[in-house]
């Protein structure tokens, strides 16, 4: 059946006359019933009673008007559901956060995303940088945000925020009165630092800046920032972290302490598979914040 011809005879039970309908549906008289014709040989019945007072239904034709509406209604809805699946409009986008980005990643954009187009699902998780380029590259996620640089071969890669690094201490340590610490005074403290394992890109970034790229006092390695502080607070070293982080973190024995101009810092990057075409990432990625240095990199 031609949904054509059912919404021409839909027109028609409501008018229950020929010129009218044909009026409101922009065509020709004998058009409209040359089609009516056409629809009542398709189904083997007659649905209209062309009479001297006008067009009644048939018994056949107000079963047909029962089911006529909600069926163009669903075809209706579905051709929206289907446009807007193909405009980036609905559909589903995995994300994937490094756990030291969370704050900075989810609210002001993902959360700018799932406003502009609250018809895509937006499914979340975390891990550590190197567990989401692993997601990423399986084709378990869409996008995920990690800590530059980035090393996989073949992923599309945009630098989306940059942060300050700190220093955090605990409360008795002898820089605890100091406002700002100069890089080269970490050489020779102890430090509490996260396993390389989880980004190692990231880690060595970390060393090159604070460090100079020699191999810092590690004394303690902790997973999580919150263990990390927790062994700060305990005494056992120093650590560096974003500074967002530090600061929402921080138990009541930890202080943070900014590096001295010029400060060492951390970006944030989102990665993707280059050959992904789904509509819902295009338009994330059209709805990114732009910055000065923004740039599409595929790295190799």
């Amino acid at each position: 059946m031609e949904l054509r011809r059912l919404r021409y005879f839909a027109v028609l039970a409501e008018e229950l006359h020929f010129a009218r309908a044909a009026e409101r549906l922009h065509i020709a008289q004998p058009s409209l019933s040359q089609q009516i014709k056409a629809l009542e040989r398709e189904l083997g019945v007659r649905l209209l009673d062309r009479g001297g007072r006008g067009v009644t239904l048939t018994s056949a034709g107000e079963a047909l008007v029962d089911e006529a509406a909600a069926v163009l209604t669903r075809c209706d809805e579905l051709v929206e559901r289907v446009r807007a699946a193909g405009h980036g409009l609905s559909g589903r986008l995995r994300i994937a956060y490094t756990r030291s980005a969370v704050d900075l990643a989810a609210q002001p954009i993902v959360g700018r995303f799932r406003e502009a187009v609250p018809g895509v699902e937006v499914l979340a998780m975390t891990g550590w940088t190197s567990e989401n380029l692993r997601r990423l590259v399986a084709g378990e996620v869409d996008v995920v945000f990690v800590r530059p640089p980035v090393s996989d071969a073949g992923l599309a890669v945009r630098q989306v925020a940059e942060e300050e690094l700190v220093v955090v201490v605990p409360a008795g340590h002898r820089w605890a009165a100091r406002r700002r610490i100069k890089r080269a005074e970490l050489r020779d403290e102890p430090v509490v630092m996260w396993p390389r394992a989880q980004g190692p890109g990231y880690y060595d970034h970390i060393v090159e800046q604070v460090w100079a790229g020699t191999p810092p006092r590690i004394v303690r390695r902790e997973p999580e920032a919150e263990s990390i502080l927790a062994a700060v607070n305990d005494g056992v070293g120093i650590a560096v972290l974003d500074r967002g982080r530090a600061e929402k973190l921080r138990p009541r024995g930890v202080l943070v302490r900014r590096f001295a101009a010029p400060a060492p810092t951390a970006g944030l990057a989102i990665a993707w598979r280059p050959a992904d075409r789904s509509p819902a990432l295009a338009r994330f990625l059209e709805l990114l914040p732009m910055r000065a240095d923004d740039r599409n990199v595929a790295v190799t």
